[in-house]
């Protein structure tokens, strides 16, 4: 059942994401460009999906617990730091750059365009690449407090 419906989500996102137009690098890339050929429709999607993400949430978490899992699993950490602004940084200038976010990237995976495929490889690449910077640091930051003590 939990497959099922981790499918049918995927599926209703997926095709969201098409009808859209997300999974367009030109629409977004004609969002950033202000002074040419800007297109608003993104500032509708991006409304209409705060929205309604506002709602589910209000509605879901007056629930007990969620119909497909023991609990709720929500972000303990909300404090607002150096990485979150790095990381949301570094995310916006991403999709800037190539026009798109990787929500959109992985349904735009079935058109089998190269682009397409270049962003996803370089995102998985760039997942592992910051994992391994943090456990650096991690582990830099330990040796550093086992001095200390």
């Amino acid at each position: 059942m939990r497959l099922l419906t981790s499918y049918l989500i995927g599926l209703v996102f997926g095709v969201g994401i098409s009808i859209s137009g997300m999974a367009n690098p030109a629409k977004v890339l004609n969002f950033f460009d202000v002074t040419g050929n800007w297109d608003p429709s993104l500032i509708f999607v991006m409304g209409g999906a705060v929205i309604i993400a506002f709602l589910g949430y209000r509605i879901v978490l007056r629930r007990t617990s969620p119909i497909i899992d023991a609990k709720f699993h929500l972000p303990d950490n909300l404090r607002i730091d150096a990485r979150l602004l790095a990381g949301s940084a570094v995310f916006g200038v991403g999709w800037g750059i190539a026009g798109f976010c990787p929500g959109a990237a992985l349904p735009a995976l079935g058109t089998g365009r190269i682009e397409v495929v270049a962003f996803v490889a370089a995102l998985i690449a760039g997942i592992f690449g910051a994992k391994g910077l943090m456990a650096l640091s991690g582990a830099r930051t330990a040796r550093v407090l086992r001095r200390e003590t």
